[in-house]
Formats: C-alpha cells, sequence, structure tokens
C-alpha cells in the first residue's frame, strides 16, 4: 500500500511547535527543558520515518537505524521528568534515570555500528514496519518497555503521594499521556494483523496524545508561573536534588 507521510508531518510540526513554544516562555526551566527534549525526540522519529518512507533506496540503509536511535531516548528521559515532578526528594530515581540515560547511549552506539539491526522495513499506509533478526533488537524492546511501564507506575504511585495540587496535577499528565499512548498502541498491534512488526511507529504515532498532555502540563506550569504567590511552588533546587 501506498505511503502517505501527513500523519508524521503533521504529528512532528505539533510536536516541534508545542517544543518551541514551552521554551519561550515561564516555568521552572528543569521541567520545561526535560518536556520539550521528549517532544523533539518524537519528533525526530517522525521526520526520519516521513523521510525513508517517501525518499530514494539509498537513504534506507541508515534511517530506519537512525529512526530507532533517536526514539530510543524517550524513556530516560521521561524518568528525567517523573524524577523531577516526584513529590520526595529521593537520589534513587534521578540514578534510576542516569544509569537508563547510560544504558541508552551504549545501545544507541550498538545499534549506529550494527547494520544488521534494521534489515528490512516496509512502508504501510501510515506507518512502517520493520524486520529486526539480531538479539540487540530484543534488548531495545526490553529497555524501551521496562522505561516507559517505569515511566508510567512511577508517575502514577507519585500521584497518590503527592500532597502538593500542583505538582500532582503535573504528574498526573505524566501518568495520562503515558496511559494514553501505550495501551492504544499495544492493542492496535495486538488486534490489527496488519500492524504486525510496526510496534515503534504506531507507538509514536499515538505519542501525539502524550504530546497533548505534555502541552497540558507545560500550560498548567505556565499558568501557575504567572500568578501571584509562585515563591510557594517547589523550587528548582529540591527537585535537582538527587543531581547533587
Amino acid at each position: 500500500m501506498n505511503y502517505n507521510p501527513i500523519l508524521s508531518i503533521a504529528t512532528a510540526t505539533l510536536e516541534v511547535g508545542a517544543a518551541v513554544w514551552a521554551l519561550r516562555g515561564p516555568g521552572r526551566k528543569p521541567i520545561i527543558h526535560t518536556v520539550s527534549a521528549i517532544l523533539f525526540f518524537l519528533a525526530g522519529y517522525q521526520i526520519t520515518e516521513a523521510i525513508f518512507c517517501t525518499g530514494s533506496p539509498v537513504t534506507l540503509g541508515v534511517l530506519p537505524r537512525l529512526a530507532f536511535m533517536v526514539v530510543a531516548w524517550l524513556p530516560p528521559t521521561g524518568l528525567l521528568l517523573v524524577a523531577r515532578l516526584y513529590p520526595t526528594k529521593t537520589h534513587n530515581l534521578f540514578y534510576y534515570a542516569y544509569a537508563m540515560f547510560i544504558f541508552c547511549g551504549v545501545l544507541v552506539a550498538s545499534i549506529a555500528v550494527d547494520k544488521a539491526f534494521v534489515t528490512a522495513s516496509v512502508c504501510e499506509i501510515v506507518f512502517a514496519t520493520y524486520t529486526n533478526p539480531t538479539p540487540l533488537y530484543q534488548t531495545y524492546g526490553i529497555f524501551y518497555q521496562a522505561g516507559l511501564f517505569s515511566m508510567l507506575l512511577l508517575s502514577a504511585y507519585g500521584v497518590t503521594i503527592c500532597k502538593d495540587d500542583h505538582q500532582r496535577l503535573l504528574l498526573g499528565q505524566v501518568l495520562l499521556g503515558s496511559i494514553a499512548f501505550i495501551f492504544p498502541a499495544l492493542v492496535t498491534v495486538a488486534v490489527l494483523p496488519i500492524a504486525e512488526n510496526a510496534l515503534p511507529s504506531i507507538m509514536c504515532h499515538f505519542a501525539m496524545l502524550l504530546a497533548l498532555f505534555f502541552i497540558r502540563l507545560v500550560f498548567i506550569e505556565r499558568k501557575v508561573a504567572l500568578e501571584p504567590g509562585m515563591e510557594n511552588m517547589i523550587p528548582i533546587d529540591s527537585m535537582q536534588a538527587g543531581a547533587a
């Protein structure tokens, strides 16, 4: 079937626009910068998929691998966001996020040199399917799913124990966004035979819902930052305590 890049282009435009909008406004910079980074990573996948699905065969060698390399940074960056929003001043969440960043760096470097990581990619309508014959892909899948479900479960637990209404609302956006894109993607791949081996692509398209919740997160953060009494907000140094 002919591939149509309109969904990828529209999603990437939304995500890049939202990231730039977030960076240009008020709010606590560690939160804003982390959200913007996630949006840029998601947009990077969409742009890469659109290029290799509509480009010449010459581009197909490296770009499918590049798509995996770009979006691999989503789980550790999402965990860093959760750590910065978490209601308790714990080092452990930051250590976990940093460990995931290190593992992600090693994984991305391995994909970069492994030309067999993606041996074939087929573009169907608005998504791409991949053939990944190497054990490295199994490692990638475990890392990716573990990161996303950690992001979901930790944000859910944080919402239940958070006593600050503003922080709870921000964590709630992470939780709802995670639910909104993880489970529909899994169900889609499970029930549609055409979507077999397309989980990375399907998940990144559903991540537009995550982007919408992140836009709301930034809007909430910005609204509170502009209100009198913002000095009562949790300060940046307390969110970065785990980084010390």
